[in-house]
């Protein structure tokens, strides 16, 4: 599994930090929403197709945040 893209909230703590990871493997996309950092909450999402998948990430990352690509 490759990781291809990382975005950040920019902000710091469990209660407030929200990550969105995008990785490929194997022609299969996945998108993580994760809150609260590293030991947070998790929810994966699964995609055949990479353009479904970046809808995924544009729908998440839509909103107040001052998201930042690491």
């Amino acid at each position: 599994m490759e990781k291809r893209k990382h975005y950040w909230n920019g902000r710091w703590g469990r209660l407030a930090r929200v990550d969105v990871l995008l990785y490929e493997d194997g022609g299969r996309w996945l998108v993580e929403e994760r809150t609260g950092g590293v030991e947070g909450r998790s929810v994966m999402e699964e995609f055949d197709q990479e353009d479904a998948a970046l809808d995924r990430v544009r729908d998440l990352l839509a909103g107040t945040e001052d998201w930042r690509e690491l």
